[in-house]
């Protein structure tokens, strides 16, 4: 089983993450921060990637380091648990729908990090959450697991709908595109013979 473990600790968070790639979307998450850690969830269950995480971070001063945190160790994990990358898919994308919102997710698992993050969200907070985190989340995810990825609300009314269709979106773009391919069995997805470095 491809699977990782990771542990960041600063003076601002405290973080233990496990990732196994080839599980079944189980998930245990507590980062102190509710909506959040129903988003993380959703991450988990939607691409069937078995994932922990235990955060205690400065939430007396903001919401701002764990969640970035969480992302770091996330990402991290996950790179980890893909190793030398062979045999991957490599890419995917997705138009996910949920009621009058639809998002659009594509990632390459190119050891090239990039994000690119459209949500035209329309309230600075859902619930006490900021929603301007949601970015820095995918950005420090997206950097530490070495991934390119565009997430793109198409369009959209309830802002809990547009973020949340992202989550989803992204996950089931991390299903497939972790997903080994039985043609591609001992070769790294690349005329560069390499990912990720």
């Amino acid at each position: 089983m491809r699977s990782a473990s990771v542990t960041r600790k600063t003076k601002e968070t405290d973080i233990a993450v496990s990732v196994a790639l080839d599980g079944a979307g189980t998930y245990d998450v507590a980062t102190g921060i509710g909506f959040f850690d129903h988003m993380l969830e959703q991450l988990s269950r939607h691409s069937l990637i078995d994932i922990t995480v235990r955060a205690k971070g400065d939430l007396h001063i903001d919401q701002h380091h764990t969640v970035e945190d969480v992302g770091i160790a996330l990402g991290q994990a996950l790179k980890k648990a893909m190793g030398d990358m062979r045999g991957l898919t490599r890419y995917a994308d997705v138009h996910l729908p949920m009621d009058e919102t639809l998002t659009r997710a594509a990632l390459d698992v190119s050891g090239r990090p990039f994000l690119v993050f459209q949500i035209p969200f329309t309230r600075d907070k859902i619930g006490d959450f900021d929603t301007e985190l949601f970015e820095e989340f995918f950005r420090a995810f997206a950097f530490a697991a070495g991934l390119t990825l565009h997430v793109t609300t198409l369009y959209g009314i309830n802002n809990h709908h547009m973020i949340e269709s992202a989550f989803k979106a992204v996950a089931r773009c991390l299903k497939a595109a972790l997903a080994l391919d039985p043609r591609q069995v001992g070769s790294i997805p690349s005329t560069k013979g390499s990912l990720g470095d």
